[in-house]
């Protein structure tokens, strides 16, 4: 358990309740952004207890309805959404007899259906509760699920799945419908915490190790991993997963945000907060967007900033008293939060980020910035708006008569209905808000936006179709999604609308496919489709009705002037109105039957409810209904239902009508498509279609036989299967039918009884029937006999008898089918009787043009021509004139032009006359057809002459079509210029016809031609026209003119404006002039106004008394006071009572008196205000006195003054004046207080007159005396000023000195003379406080032996004369500055005549008189000697004198060193320590070493000085094993000491570990192997240097492969294929090189999958070995190695197995796989020990007795001193050697 579980409560004292009311809702966030969480607390739903009574755990159910919380009681209270307790029921554990309080319930969760509450306990079951939906339901468990272990925590993410984690490490999942439970993943540790994602498809549990660990059942398309996501610091009892991190905390006091990969993003650290705790439990929002994390009386909140990308912590939410928090529980929709303590108290919080009401109906509550609630204030329904993608809600909108959502993200436009809860979210890019919504269709919106229409259908969160459109009515658009299911149809989605005002589209929303498109000749107003999407109606604006097949796209008009229609709801009957009739179609499947009714009124509604359809009409007042006909609709409905007995019983009870007849013809087709036979025999019965109805008779009455005779369905029956497919006329299938039951007589039969022969003589031929000879020629009897030539005819030409064919075509008339048929057979056209019979029918039938084809084919071409000429084949007949008759051509040409001309087909024409050469003849075509670029082509081509007239004719065209530019070029070409200035002038085009008259006539004429035109125009009254005649010749002033003689002014001023801007000001003046003058006073405004002079309209006014008009303007036009001086100027005019009233009206007065006033107008202002406004009389005599004061005119200004009542000015008038005596007369009789103002003023100016004696006087007199220190201070007489203020302000005598003394500061050098000299006349004085001050502050820097005197002066005197506080603040002042003086000695003194003995030390070692420091600790206060000790061992660091540090601290000394780098030194000191110490810098030396790349000092060191068994020494010994192995160049003899260095080190090591607690453990029997790696190297380069001991250093090399797990394993393959294949051992070099091969294959490809391990199946080399980081061989070896690889196997020389010895397996394997028995491994190769073996003293140590007399032999051959040396090892590490009489001498 955790600290967190047992933590011990102290009882809150009485009156020290849970601020849970006061204080929790007096905690409130600071709002620093619309984005931060705030938590307001609501209410308390359980009073805390006394002690510990944890809420184990809290849950809300989904529907957002219940709130179930467990306490330590094991009692499940349930809560309503309010928060008012309404149930509770009591747990039970697994087994009765261990007692209700053998357990506790640690996990509990609502099931999605909100139904169930699944229980965790910790007597290792789940229990599931049912609930039921209502409260006081009875509580009865339905599931049960027993664990292995205890329950830790517990989640119902989705429907029947559970997942819980258990004590012992495992997630498991439980499901509730089978009941049973599996294991989702297990882990080694204790589960402590379990949490979902926002959709809850994936979990993430988090363990007592720290792991957290990520599971998802649905990753939703984000390709997140699964499994261990990250090891947190501590275990994450606080676990939470956002939308967009996870977040963890826990006893650490951390939290830490975690990316969806896992990397660490953010990390809070709270442990250095003394007032936090553990951090207990964490909740998510439901939207993803926020955590909040419980700890002790404290929650924080974390918002995730989207902009940022990162979490933002709000300010902490502390709660005195509320301890530590065991469960957070979140509402659904995020708008509560509730908070389980260990004290048993259940707090609830409102969530929301703000909150806002709408339109007095609605709250809006954000509880997250991607979440609303949506509150009705009335009814109080909620509905939760919410973000998918996570997107931040932007303003809610209620639209559609308060029932519909509309809201924006960045990326989405969410919807909704209030009224059934159907939300929808679709992606929505940024659009400005330019939308446009409509709510007609209560299953769609409709949104309209820069002409296209976007719907969404309510609930769904996709787009469900978009269409380009501009008509935005949604009368003009029609929306169907699944309103009548139809048959076989599950989906049903149709869109009508419009592309343009006269083209309707039809989509499949489904598809998207165009089912139709309606193109109409006149604008629609209306369309809908029927409730299936089969039908479209629509009226256009003549009010025409019309109806779309949307099947078959037949469009048909059902009625004239259509004031109304609908359809009927939930049928296809139509309801419309035609004036003043009522029309009906119960079958619009038939439009043509319509049943009408006569009307008074118009049609209001339609209504149909509880079986009644009403048609609703007002006529005038009143309102009728008229009831349809029930029946007659509820046969659509049966037939829609597919019930078609029902519908024919209703037709059986109807007289036959039109609207009947319909009916029946429905129902007949439906029956038909669906096979009801019988219900369709009896349609076509009462049709009156006998044919139909007999037919279907025989067939029922075979299907009925077939029925009895066989059982089953009678209607499979094969021929009733072909007579119904003969009745659909789908002849073949009926055929195919037959064919399939051999039944080819039947089908002959058939096709004979409808007298198809062809088909009949077809299936005939196909199956070979025996009649077929007699079928043929009955069918061409029967053509005989039927006067059917020309079919007879056919037949005899696909028989192949041509000329019998002929004959047969020419009596049947077609002598065209026979010439058709004589062209295609060379043989006929070689019988010219037959031809000349053929082409005479030809011609007596006119087929003139055949007749030339068949004569040209028989090469008579002459008639040929003939024939086409009378054909009017007149193609043909040029192509065969161009071969026979070549100079007929033109001709034929002309007379083609001249038919062609005959036929209207002029343009056609055209070309045949060119190319007869008849021009004029192609003209008058070409003018003809309106050809007019053709025509003008051709006339390039002619004399002027001829063309000139036709050019007329063409100019004239172009002219009526305004194409005047190529008409002026015609006219000019037909010499018309005239004409051409003509046409300009009559289209008012006077800029063309000017340039043109002046191209064609004098600039004169042009003049006087246009002038002459204007004055014309200006005489009718034209005067624009006259204007633009004028402006063409350059005359505008004559326009000017003309306007102003017209009085035309506006004209005139925009003349002026256009060609003489300078003079358009003059112009409005001389306008604005001559108006006044002729009194037209309103334009002379406008003109002056243009102008810019409305000074000039003022006084226009003003001169003919017209004020409110001068007013006015001023007010518009003048400065923002030009009115108020009108107002003014008005008012004195009238003066008098008049002027107060005016000015009072334009609430002027006040403002008037002031103007007058500052205008020295006192007499008005005087006027004004003694009639008006008395109060300010002062004020204008006040002003009046200061005019006078201003002129001189001082008595009457001291008048003034006085009648002011500011007797003061009048003072002070005097004394500015210095007229003393005046200025004390007048303060004396009107202003005692300013008497002494004046003194002081005479004061001053006799001071500035340096008569001090004088000034001082009257100073005094003035009772000022600090005016008078004032003054000497400032005169620098600094004796006197102190004499004043000792004498009559003494209170001031303090702060004069403090300036003084700063006065002396700035001076320097005199200043500090000045001080001195201050100082000793205080110290005379006795005054030593001040004395002391004084000496202190002298400042000479040039001179410090005075301010060290100055300093112990003070000190002395201090010493001696003042209390004892003040002399400790004057020695802790002076004692400081002598110390960085230097004067070390003096102030140590000063410090210990106070007893400071610290600081006296302190000055000695700033001094370094260490001796000195040492003996005043020793003597006065010991407790000092440490503290010496320690600064005087920071000195020596500081200097770095080490050697002086060896004899006071020889662990800092060594540090210094080995931060110096002096290892050596180091190292030898710490030798002389103990062992501890030098191993210590040992370890560190060695790893400096090793990081430098020097494994072979590092090894050489622990050589040296042993190998201690420390495990923080572990990885040091690995790192230089590791670096040695993977070492280039150590596969030789010359590197045996380095091996047997490793071996040696390696070797103590284990026997130190043998002694060590580490002794067996996994790191020893790991450093064993590497001991026995380094001994078989070691011993391979011992072998290397003797020639005789190959075999050996061979069989080493192999014996190395089963340690690859330890060494690089491509270099100990390439090593031991390398060594085999110099034994010739070629079998096994070329598997171990092979393997090499693929080993560096893998390298480069990063892993090692596609490794083969056949051929290492019944040996010990490891397959699972560590990939190697890089190559160790170099590129030109791995390529020797591949081509000696590739030759072997291309020589096929070599068998691909490796040797076997005589157990059957691997020679070098030491475990025998068929047996499993293990063998020792010999120590001189690694081979296994198997029969001769030579034993050790040693258990477990053996050799090979021919390898190691081989080995015994080599050392005595050779004296070689490493293979002594191996044997000597051996010793040491086997025991003794075994008898030998080998001397190692």
């Amino acid at each position: 358990m955790t600290s967190l579980q047992w933590e011990r409560l102290p009882r809150p004292l009485p009156g020290q309740p849970l601020e849970s009311k006061a204080l929790i809702s007096g905690v409130t966030e600071s709002h620093r952004g619309a984005e931060e969480m705030q938590l307001k607390h609501v209410k308390t739903l359980l009073s805390p207890q006394d002690g510990a009574a944890k809420v184990t755990c809290m849950a809300w159910s989904h529907n957002n309805a219940k709130f179930a919380v467990c306490t330590v009681d094991r009692v499940v209270l349930l809560y309503d959404e309010h928060g008012e307790r309404r149930d509770k029921f009591s747990t039970k554990p697994a087994d009765a007899k261990y007692g209700k309080k053998s357990y506790m319930v640690k996990g509990m969760a609502f099931s999605p259906d909100s139904t169930k509450i699944a229980v965790g306990q910790t007597d290792n079951i789940i229990y599931v509760y049912k609930i039921g939906e209502d409260w006081g339901d009875k509580k009865v468990i339905c599931n049960k699920f027993l664990q292995t272990s205890a329950v830790t925590c517990l989640l119902w993410p989705l429907e029947n799945t559970i997942v819980f984690g258990l004590a012992e490490g495992k997630v498991r999942l439980a499901n509730t419908k089978t009941n049973k439970s599996s294991t989702i993943y297990g882990t080694e540790s204790y589960v402590v915490s379990l949490t979902s994602n926002v959709s809850g498809k994936g979990i993430l549990s988090g363990h007592a190790d720290g792991t957290i660990v990520r599971y998802f059942f649905d990753d939703e398309g984000s390709g997140e991993s699964q499994g261990k996501l990250a090891t947190h610091s501590c275990p994450p009892y606080a676990l939470a997963w956002a939308s967009s991190s996870i977040v963890a905390g826990g006893c650490d006091k951390k939290l830490v945000a975690y990316d969806r990969e896992g990397q660490v993003i953010q990390t809070f650290d709270y442990s250095r907060d003394p007032s936090e705790r553990e951090l207990s439990v964490a909740a998510t929002s439901p939207s993803g967007q926020s955590v909040v994390v419980g700890s002790h009386d404290r929650l924080r909140v974390l918002n995730w900033s989207i902009r940022r990308g990162l979490w933002e912590e709000s300010r902490p939410k502390d709660i005195p008293n509320l301890y530590s928090i065991t469960a957070l529980a979140w509402k659904r929709d995020g708008s509560r939060l509730c908070a389980g303590t260990l004290c048993g108290g259940v707090e609830q919080f409102d969530c929301c980020l703000r909150r806002s009401v709408y339109k007095n109906k609605f709250e809006m509550t954000y509880v997250g910035p991607s979440q609303v609630i949506v509150k009705n204030l009335s009814s109080g329904t909620r509905v939760v708006l919410k973000s998918h993608y996570g997107y931040e809600v932007d303003e809610v909108k209620i639209m559609g008569k308060d029932r519909f959502l509309v809201a924006h993200t960045s990326d989405t436009l969410l919807l909704g209905d209030l009224a059934t809860n159907r939300l929808s979210e679709v992606a929505w890019p940024g659009s400005g808000g330019n939308e446009k919504f409509f709510f007609e269709n209560e299953n769609i919106c409709m949104i309209f936006n820069a002409g296209e229409l976007t719907l969404v259908e309510y609930g769904n969160n996709e787009i469900l179709g978009s269409v380009r459109t501009e008509f935005m009515n949604p009368h003009l658009i029609s929306v169907r999604l699944n309103e009548r299911r139809q048959r076989g149809t599950e989906d049903n989605k149709k869109l009508a609308y419009l592309i343009d005002m006269k083209t309707i589209a039809i989509v499949d929303l489904l598809s998207g496919y165009n089912l139709g498109l309606v193109t109409h000749d006149t604008k629609i107003d209306w369309l809908e489709l029927n409730e299936t999407g089969h039908k479209l109606l629509f009226r256009d604006k003549k009010l025409q009705l019309n109806l779309f097949d949307v099947s078959d796209g037949h469009k048909t008009t059902i009625l004239n002037y259509c004031s109304y229609v609908q359809w009927v709801p939930g049928s296809d009957v139509v309801v419309a109105q035609n004036r003043s009739n009522l029309c009906v179609w119960y079958n619009i499947d038939s439009p043509e039957r319509v049943t009408m009714f006569p009307l008074k009124g118009d049609i209001v509604e339609l209504e149909r409810s509880e079986g009644k359809t009403e048609v609703i009409v007002a006529e005038g007042v009143n309102t009728v209904s008229y009831t349809l006909d029930e029946g007659l609709i509820e046969f659509g409905t049966a037939m829609d239902d597919g019930d078609y007995y029902r519908a024919a019983a209703f037709l059986e009870t109807l007289e036959m009508s039109s609207e009947t007849e319909a009916m029946w013809k429905s129902l007949s087709k439906l029956a038909l498509e669906t096979k009801h036979l019988h219900i369709a025999e009896r349609c076509f019965s009462a049709l009156g279609d006998v044919a139909k109805a007999r037919f279907l008779r025989d067939t029922n009455e075979l299907a009925d036989q077939t029925a009895e005779e066989f059982g089953g369905d009678g209607s499979r029956n094969y021929k009733v299967q072909a007579r119904l497919a003969m009745l659909h006329r789908n002849y073949k299938l009926a055929e195919m039918i037959f064919l399939e039951q051999n039944a080819v007589t039947e089908a002959i039969m058939m096709y004979q009884e409808l007298h198809m022969w062809d088909e009949c003589i077809a299936v005939a031929e196909a199956k070979g029937h025996p009649e077929l000879e007699n079928l043929k020629r009955t069918y061409l009897q029967y053509l005989a006999d039927s006067h059917q030539e020309e079919k007879a005819g056919d037949v005899r030409e696909q028989e192949g008898d041509y000329v019998a064919a002929v004959n047969l075509y020419l009596r049947a008339g077609l002598p065209a089918k026979a010439a058709r048929l004589c062209m295609g057979q060379e043989g006929l056209l070689l019988q010219p009787e037959l031809i000349g019979r053929v082409t005479a029918a030809l011609i007596k039938g006119e087929f003139y043009e055949r007749a030339g084809d068949l004569l040209e084919k028989i090469n008579n071409s002459r008639r040929a021509l003939e024939c086409y000429c009378k054909g009017f084949a007149f193609r043909k007949a040029v192509e065969l004139a161009r071969v026979a008759f070549p100079a007929e051509v033109v001709k034929l040409e002309e007379s083609w032009g001249d038919y062609l001309v005959q036929q209207k087909q002029l343009d056609a024409a055209i070309n045949h006359y060119i190319e007869a050469g008849c021009s004029v003849k192609a003209i008058e075509a070409a003018l003809g057809a309106r050809q007019w670029k053709k025509a003008i082509h051709i006339l390039e081509l002619q004399e002027p002459r001829t063309a000139s007239d036709y050019y007329l004719k063409i100019a004239q065209h172009y002219s009526s079509v305004q194409e005047y530019e190529l008409a002026e070029q015609l006219y000019i070409k037909a010499g018309r210029s005239k004409e051409a200035i003509d046409m300009y002038t009559q289209a008012g085009r006077w800029e063309q016809a000017h340039v043109l008259a002046v191209k064609c006539m004098n600039p004169e004429d042009v003049s006087v031609l246009y002038i002459t035109q204007a004055k014309e125009q200006e005489k009718r009254g034209h005067y624009k026209e006259a204007e633009r005649l004028y402006i063409t010749v350059d005359e505008p002033d004559l326009a000017i003119a003309m306007y102003k003689r017209h009085n035309l002014h506006e004209d005139m001023i925009r003349l002026v404006t256009r060609y003489h801007p300078d003079l358009l000001m003059d112009t409005h003046l001389h306008l604005g002039k001559e108006l006044e003058g002729g009194g037209r006073l309103r334009e002379a405004e406008y003109h002056y106004l243009k102008a810019k002079d409305w000074k000039s309209t003022v006084n226009m006014y003003r001169a003919v008394d017209m004020w409110e008009e001068a007013h006015r303007v001023a007010k518009a036009h003048g400065g923002a006071n030009a009115h108020k001086h009108v107002a003014y100027l008005w008012a004195k005019s009238l003066g008098g009572e008049s002027a107060v009233k005016l000015l009072t009206k334009f609430s002027l007065l006040e403002t008037a008196i002031d103007h007058a006033t500052e205008n020295c107008t006192f007499e008005f202002a005087f006027e004004l205000a003694r009639l008006a406004m008395k109060e300010k009389l002062p004020e204008i005599h006040l002003k009046s006195a200061m005019y006078l004061e201003d002129e001189g005119k001082f008595t009457e200004a001291e008048g003034e003054f006085i009648k002011a009542g500011k007797p003061k000015e009048a003072v002070l008038m005097y004394v500015h004046n210095q007229d003393w005596d005046a200025a004390q007369r007048v303060a004396e009789l009107y202003d005692p207080d300013s008497v002494a103002d004046v003194l002081a003023g005479q004061a001053r100016f006799v001071f500035e007159q340096k008569d001090f004696q004088k000034a001082e006087t009257f100073f005094l007199r003035a009772q000022r005396p600090e005016l008078a220190v004032k003054y000497y201070k400032e005169a620098g007489m600094w004796s006197d000023a102190i004499r004043i203020c000792k004498e009559y302000v003494p209170a001031l005598l303090e702060q004069l000195q403090q300036e003084y003394e700063r006065e002396g500061m700035k001076k320097g050098v005199g200043g500090a003379e000045a001080f001195l000299q201050q100082a000793r006349e205080w110290e005379q004085a006795g005054e030593y406080a001040r004395a002391v001050d004084c000496y202190l502050k002298v400042k000479d820097l040039d001179s410090p032996e005075l301010m060290e005197k100055c300093w112990m002066k003070a000190a002395e005197l201090s010493i001696k004369f003042l209390v004892p506080s003040r002399s400790l603040e004057v020695i802790h002042i002076v004692g400081p500055k002598l110390v960085s003086a230097g004067k070390h000695n003096a102030a140590a003194d000063l410090y210990l005549n106070m007893s400071l003995i610290k600081e006296a030390i302190d000055a000695f070692i700033d001094g370094e008189e260490w001796n000195k420091a040492k003996r005043v600790a020793k003597e006065l206060d010991s407790r000092y000697e440490q503290y010496v000790d320690e600064k005087y061992k920071d000195y020596l660091k500081d200097q770095g004198k080490v050697e002086s540090l060896v004899g006071v601290d020889v662990v800092a000394a060594l540090d210094m060193y080995a931060d110096r780098g002096q290892w050596e030194k180091c190292i030898d000191i710490a030798g002389k320590q103990n062992y501890k110490v030098l191993h210590k810098y040992v370890a560190l030396f060695a790893t400096h070493l090793i990081k430098d790349g020097n494994w072979e000092k590092a090894l050489a060191l622990y050589v040296q000085h042993g190998s201690p068994a420390n495990a923080q020494n572990f990885n040091i010994y690995k790192r230089i094993f590791t670096e040695m192995v993977n070492s280039a160049g150590m596969n030789c003899a010359e590197v045996y000491h380095a091996w047997a260095n490793l071996r040696d080190m390696l070797h103590n090591l284990c026997e130190n570990l043998v002694k060590s607690s580490e002794a067996n453990s996994p790191a020893h029997q790991e450093f064993e192997h590497m001991m026995l790696i380094a001994h078989y190297y070691s011993t391979r380069s011992a072998a290397q240097g003797v020639p005789q001991l190959d075999v050996i250093a061979a069989k080493l090399c192999i014996s190395l492969l089963r340690r690859t797990d330890l060494l690089p394993a491509d270099k100990a393959f390439y090593e031991a294929g390398m060594a085999a294949k110099a034994m010739g051992w070629e079998n096994s070099a070329f598997i171990f090189l092979n393997r090499f091969l693929d080993l560096v294959d893998a390298i480069e490809e990063g892993n090692l999958d596609a490794l083969d391990h056949s051929d290492f199946q019944l040996t010990d080399i490891p397959f699972e070995v560590p990939l190697p980081a890089k190559q160790h061989i170099p590129a030109e070896k791995r390529e020797e190695v591949r081509e000696w690889v590739l030759a072997v196997s291309m020589d096929q020389r070599v068998e691909q197995v490796l040797p076997v010895d005589e157990r059957g397996v691997y020679e070098a394997s030491l475990v025998a796989v068929n047996s499993g028995i293990r063998s020792l491994p010999c120590v001189i190769t690694g081979y296994p020990v198997l029969r001769n073996k030579i034993e050790f003293k040693q258990p477990g140590k053996a050799a090979n007795k021919e390898d190691w007399n081989k080995f015994l032999i080599a050392i005595k051959t050779s004296h070689s001193p490493e293979c002594q040396d191996v044997l000597k090892f051996i010793s040491r590490w086997c025991g003794a050697l075994p008898n030998t009489s080998f001397s190692f001498q």
